[in-house]
C-alpha cells in the first residue's frame, strides 16, 4: 500500500514481528498470520468507500453506527442483506420489533423437491446496527438505501453446490456452529419456532470456525460458550472506544477469524462469491448513480470486511458473473421473531439477545447517544428531548494507528455496583417463589455473594449476568423444578424477558387482513398474543355464521392450538347453533402469514392445497375421499367436490391393493348418507365409484384372502363395500354372479380369513346357519384345532363388519367355547382371545357386549336356571311332521288366506300343491308339515 499514509501501522508491525520470532519455532508460519491481520487492517481501512463492520445484534455495534452515522451522514447506505427483501424495509414502522424479514417459496423449480416450501428469514432488532442504518436511511430526506447481498434464490443456488454457508443454515435445520444447550438453556419452545424451518441470514457472524481456537478462548477466558465470551472482552470494552478504535478492532477480530478457518473449499468459494457479489453491485451503483465513494458507507459483517478477493474495493476487478434467479416464484413479506428464535435459530446462547438489549439500553443512557428510530415505529418509546438541528458531517481524518493502544492496555476491571447485583438477587428470589420455588431472603444474599465470587474466580470485578445466572442456578434451584421455568429461565425474563415482536395490521399480507376483517364481529383484539375465548350463538345472531365458516377453514389450514373449538363440531349435514373457541391468531401470526404467500383468500389456499393432496403422487384412494369430504365440509358448491370425486374414481381404477379398504369404506358410506339425505339425486362421480368399487373389490377378493399382506380388516373391509353396496351397485347395471364367484374361488388358509369366508357365504346363502354351528362345534371337538380357536373367532368378529346379523352366532360361539372347554385348555388360550379381541376388534366389540347384554340374564340368581337361546331352539330336522292339518288357529288362518301362504312357501323355496279332503283351499298339507311357520305368520298378523 503506497500513499501518504503507508506506516500507520508500522510500529505494530515491528512488536508482532518481534513477538512470532520469540514464540515461533520460526518467523515464516506465525509472523504470515501476524502480518496478514495487519495488512487486512490496513487495505479495508484505506479503502475510499468507507467499510463499517459489524456483528450482529451486537449492541456496541448499534452504538458505533448510531454515532458514526451522526458524525458522517452518508447519502448512500449500502448493507449486507438479500437485495429482494429491500421493498420490505418501509413496512418496519408497522411493526412492533423484533420481527424478521422473510422470502418464502412453496412452489419452487430448479432446486430439490424435498427442500419445499424454501423460507429465507433474516431478524432485525432494535440493538443491532443494521437497525440503525435503515432508520437513519429512510427517515433521513436524500438518502438512499440499497441492499447489496445475494438474494434469497441465490441462497439455495449456492446451497444447491455442496454445504451450507457461514451465514445460512441448512434448509430444515439450525445454523451450522450451534453451541450444546441442556434442559435449563433452552427457550420455550413457542418462541423458538417463530422462524420455522427457515434458513437464516445475518449480518456480521463473528464466531471462530478453528474449534481448537475457540476452545482456548473458552478455556482462557474462564467462560461456558462463546456468546459469554463475546460479552466480556468484545461487548464491554468496545463499548465507549472511538469509531477508529472500533473499526480496527473488528476488522482485526475477523481477519482472524478467517486466516484460522478450516479450508473448506465449498465454504471458502461461497463466502468469496458473496464478496464478489457485493462489491460488483456497489460499483455498478456507484457507476450509475455518479456518487462520491467518500460519501457512502458500507455496512457489512466484520469477517467480510477482511475480504482478498480481487473484486475488492471501488479499484477492484468487475470479473465476477452473477447467475440468473432460477424460475422459482418468490413471495416476500415479514413475520414476528423473538429474541429465543433468534437464539434457537443462529446457535446462540439462551438469554444472550435478551442481555444484549439490556446491555443496550443502559449503553444509550450511558453514553446519551441518541439512536435511530424510525418514525411511527411500534413498541418504541418516544424521545422526550428535543430534536436538535443535524449537526454538519465530519470531514474524513487520516486513519491513525488505535489497534496498538487498544492491545497495549490493560483490561479494565469495572467497579462492583452493588445496588445493581442487590436488585437483581432480590428480584431473582420474587420471581422464583411466584413460579413454585422455596426461596428467601437467605438465597438472595446467597445469589449476591456467589455472583462476586464466580466474578472473582473468573478474574473480573463486577459480576456479569452471566456470572450472577450461575449463582442464581446454584444457590436457588436445588433438586426439583417445581413449575414451567427453570431459575436460568426466570432470570433471562429477568434481564429484559423474550421480547416477541408482532407484525401491524398494515404490513400484513391481503389474506391476513381479509381474515382479522371477517372476524370482526367477534369484537376480540386477536392480533395480541395469547389465548382469546369467542362464543358464537349463531342462532341468536346469523351473522356470526360467515365468522364460524372462517374459523374452520383456519383451524384445518393453521397449526393445532391457532383455532381450537371447544363447543360444537362440523359433520356432514350437521352445523353447530352454538360455538365456542380459543383463539391465538396473534401467537401464530407467521402461519397466517405464510397463508397469504399462498393465495389472496383462506377458500383459495384451501382448494390449492385440496388439489395438492388429492392430485399428489402419494395419493391413495382414502385420502382423496377425505380431500372430497373436506371440500364439502368447508367450501360452498359442489363443483370442487365434484371433482375431487371424480378423481377418487381414477385413483381407485389403478389401485391394485386393499391398503386403504376399511377407510374408503368409512368414507364412501358417510358420503353416500349425506347425499341421500342432503340432495334431491346421487352425484355421478359417486354412483361410478360405487360401480367401479364393486366390480374392483370382487376382483380383488380371491387375491386379498389368501395374501399374507392383507389383514383381517382390509378383507373385512372389502366383504363391506361390498354386501352394503350390493343393492345401489346391482340398480346401477352390476351383476351378483360376479360376487358369487369371487367367493368361490376364495380359498383362505389363515384360520381368521376362513372365518371371515364362512361369513361371506352365510351372507349370500351358500352356507346356513346350522352348517356354520356344525363347523364351529367340530373344530371344538378337534384337540388340534384348539389353539388356534381364538383366531377363528377373531375373524368371526371382523365379520360383524359386512355381516352384522351373526353378532348373536359370535356371542353364541364364545359362550359354547366356554361352556364345553376344561380350565386347562381354555385358560392357556383365553389371554391370547382377549388380546386378539382387543388389537383387532375394538371398534366392534360394542356390538358384541349389546348382544351379550340382550341375551344373558340380567341378575345372577337367574343364571342357573337360564338356558342359551341356541339350545332351547329345537332342531327343525327332528320336529315330527305329524301334526292334524286343522290344529291351532294359524291353519284356519291359512286355509282363509291361501295367497299369503303361496308367497311364504316359494320365498322359502318350496312347491307344493294344496292337498285337501273337500273342495277348498290347498294349503293343509304344507300347514301341517311347518306348523312353527304357521304359527309364527299367525303371530305377525295379529301384530298388524
Amino acid at each position: 500500500m503506497s500513499g501518504p499514509h503507508e506506516g500507520t501501522f508500522e510500529e505494530l508491525r515491528a512488536q508482532l514481528q518481534e513477538t512470532a520470532a520469540t514464540f515461533a519455532d520460526g518467523p515464516d508460519a506465525l509472523e504470515g498470520i501476524l502480518l496478514g491481520i495487519v495488512e487486512d487492517v490496513d487495505r479495508a481501512v484505506r479503502e475510499p468507500l468507507e467499510i463499517f463492520p459489524v456483528c450482529h445484534h451486537s449492541p456496541a455495534s448499534a452504538l458505533a453506527m448510531a454515532r458514526r452515522l451522526r458524525e458522517k451522514q452518508p447519502k448512500v447506505v449500502y448493507l449486507e442483506l438479500c437485495e429482494d427483501l429491500e421493498p420490505l424495509l418501509t413496512e418496519l414502522r408497522n411493526c412492533k420489533l423484533p420481527v424478521a424479514l422473510q422470502a418464502f417459496a412453496s412452489e419452487i423449480e430448479g432446486f430439490p423437491p424435498e427442500w419445499s416450501p424454501l423460507s429465507v428469514v433474516a431478524p432485525i432488532t432494535e440493538a443491532s446496527a443494521e437497525y440503525q442504518a435503515i432508520a437513519y436511511a429512510l427517515d433521513t430526506p436524500g438518502v438512499e438505501l440499497v441492499l447489496v447481498d445475494r438474494s434469497s434464490d441465490h441462497v439455495f443456488q449456492w446451497d444447491a453446490r455442496g454445504s451450507h454457508t457461514d451465514d445460512a443454515a441448512e434448509p430444515g435445520g439450525p445454523a451450522e456452529g450451534a453451541e450444546a444447550s441442556g434442559p435449563d438453556a433452552s427457550p420455550a419452545e413457542e418462541e423458538a419456532a417463530l422462524h420455522g424451518d427457515a434458513v437464516g441470514v445475518e449480518i456480521g457472524d463473528l464466531r471462530p470456525r478453528f474449534a481448537e481456537l475457540e476452545e482456548h478462548l473458552l478455556r482462557h477466558g474462564r467462560v461456558r460458550h462463546w456468546s459469554e465470551w463475546w460479552h466480556q472482552y468484545v461487548e464491554l470494552p468496545l463499548g465507549d472506544s472511538d469509531h477508529d478504535t472500533y473499526r480496527q478492532v473488528m476488522l482485526l477480530i475477523g481477519s482472524l477469524f478467517r486466516r484460522l478457518a478450516p479450508g473448506d473449499p465449498h465454504r471458502v468459494r461461497v463466502d468469496e462469491d458473496r464478496e464478489r457479489y457485493m462489491w460488483t453491485r456497489m460499483r455498478a451503483h456507484l457507476s450509475e448513480s455518479g456518487t462520491d465513494p467518500a460519501d457512502c458507507l458500507y455496512v457489512c459483517g466484520a469477517f467480510h470486511a477482511a475480504s482478498h478477493v480481487a473484486e475488492f474495493g471501488v479499484q477492484g476487478t468487475d470479473t465476477f458473473d452473477i447467475s440468473p434467479r432460477s424460475a422459482t416464484t418468490w413471495q416476500h413479506g415479514l413475520i414476528p421473531s423473538s429474541h429465543a428464535a433468534i437464539e434457537a435459530q443462529f446457535g446462540l446462547a439462551a438469554g444472550s439477545v435478551s442481555i444484549a438489549a439490556t446491555v443496550w439500553a443502559k449503553n444509550v443512557r450511558r453514553t446519551r447517544v441518541e439512536p435511530f428510530r424510525l418514525v411511527g415505529q411500534a413498541g418504541t418509546k418516544k424521545s422526550k428531548a428535543k430534536k436538535k438541528a443535524a449537526p454538519a458531517p465530519v470531514a474524513a481524518l487520516p486513519p491513525s494507528d488505535k489497534l496498538t493502544g487498544f492491545l497495549r492496555q490493560p483490561p479494565v476491571l469495572d467497579k462492583l455496583d452493588e445496588a445493581e447485583l442487590l436488585g437483581w438477587s432480590v428480584e431473582i428470589v420474587r420471581a422464583a417463589r411466584r413460579n413454585g420455588y422455596l426461596a428467601s431472603t437467605a438465597d438472595a444474599i446467597a445469589v449476591f455473594e456467589t455472583s462476586i465470587l464466580l466474578a472473582g474466580m473468573r478474574d473480573r470485578a463486577r459480576p456479569t449476568p452471566y456470572d450472577f445466572q450461575d449463582a442464581a442456578v446454584t444457590c436457588i434451584e436445588k433438586d426439583r423444578v417445581p413449575g414451567r421455568r427453570d431459575v436460568r429461565r426466570l432470570v433471562d425474563i429477568m434481564m429484559g424477558g423474550d421480547r416477541v415482536g408482532q407484525v401491524g395490521y398494515d404490513a400484513l399480507p391481503p389474506l391476513a387482513r381479509d381474515v382479522h376483517d371477517r372476524l370482526a364481529p367477534l369484537d376480540l383484539k386477536l392480533q395480541q398474543r395469547g389465548v382469546r375465548r369467542a362464543l358464537l350463538d349463531i342462532a341468536g345472531r346469523p351473522e356470526l355464521g360467515r365468522c364460524s365458516d372462517v374459523l374452520w377453514m383456519l383451524r384445518y389450514l393453521m397449526p393445532q392450538g391457532a383455532a381450537r373449538p371447544i363447543m360444537g363440531e362440523r359433520k356432514l349435514g350437521e352445523r353447530s347453533i352454538q360455538e365456542s373457541w380459543d383463539l391465538a391468531l396473534g401467537t401464530h401470526q407467521r402461519a397466517l402469514i405464510e397463508l397469504g404467500y399462498e393465495g389472496v383468500s383462506i377458500e383459495q389456499v384451501l382448494e390449492q392445497r385440496l388439489r395438492r393432496t388429492a392430485y399428489g403422487p402419494q395419493a391413495t384412494v382414502a385420502t382423496v375421499l377425505e380431500a372430497v369430504e373436506d371440500a364439502t365440509l368447508y367450501l360452498p358448491g359442489r363443483r370442487l367436490p365434484d371433482e375431487l370425486g371424480t378423481r377418487a374414481l381414477e385413483v381407485l381404477a389403478a389401485e391394485r391393493s386393499v391398503d386403504g379398504a376399511p377407510e374408503v369404506l368409512r368414507r364412501v358410506r358417510r358420503l353416500l348418507a349425506y347425499y341421500r339425505t342432503s340432495e334431491p339425486v346421487l352425484p355421478p362421480w359417486i354412483e361410478s365409484f360405487v360401480k367401479t368399487g364393486y366390480a374392483h373389490y370382487c376382483t380383488l377378493l380371491p387375491t386379498a384372502f389368501t395374501d399374507d399382506d392383507a389383514t383381517d380388516r382390509q378383507v373385512a373391509a372389502m366383504l363391506g363395500f361390498l354386501f352394503s353396496m350390493e343393492s345401489l351397485a346391482l340398480s346401477l347395471g352390476c351383476d351378483r354372479t360376479q360376487l358369487e364367484l369371487a367367493v368361490a374361488q376364495s380359498h383362505p388358509q389363515d384360520p381368521s380369513k376362513t372365518a371371515l369366508l364362512w361369513a361371506a357365504q352365510v351372507q349370500l346363502g351358500h352356507l346356513s346357519r346350522a352348517d356354520l354351528r356344525a363347523r364351529c362345534d367340530e373344530l371344538l371337538g378337534n384337540p388340534m384345532v384348539v389353539p388356534s380357536y381364538p383366531r377363528y373367532l377373531s375373524g368371526f368378529v371382523h365379520a360383524l363388519e359386512p355381516v352384522p346379523n351373526l353378532t348373536d352366532f359370535v356371542v353364541e360361539a364364545v359362550s359354547t367355547a366356554f361352556g364345553r372347554l376344561p380350565d386347562p385348555v381354555l385358560l392357556p388360550w383365553l389371554p391370547t382371545l382377549i388380546t386378539t379381541l382387543r388389537a383387532n376388534g375394538a371398534e366392534l366389540a360394542p356390538l358384541l357386549i349389546r348382544e351379550a347384554g340382550r341375551i344373558f340374564p340380567g341378575r345372577l340368581a337367574a343364571l342357573d336356571e337360564w338356558v342359551p337361546p341356541w339350545l332351547a331352539q329345537p332342531d327343525p330336522a327332528l320336529v315330527s311332521p305329524a301334526r292334524p292339518a286343522t290344529g291351532g288357529r294359524g291353519c284356519a288362518l291359512l286355509i282363509a288366506h291361501p295367497a299369503s301362504c303361496d308367497a311364504v312357501a316359494n320365498l322359502l323355496g318350496y312347491e307344493g300343491t294344496w292337498e285337501t279332503a273337500d273342495p277348498g283351499p290347498a294349503g293343509a298339507a304344507l300347514t301341517a308339515r311347518y306348523p312353527d311357520t304357521a304359527e309364527a305368520l299367525e303371530a305377525l298378523m295379529a301384530g298388524e
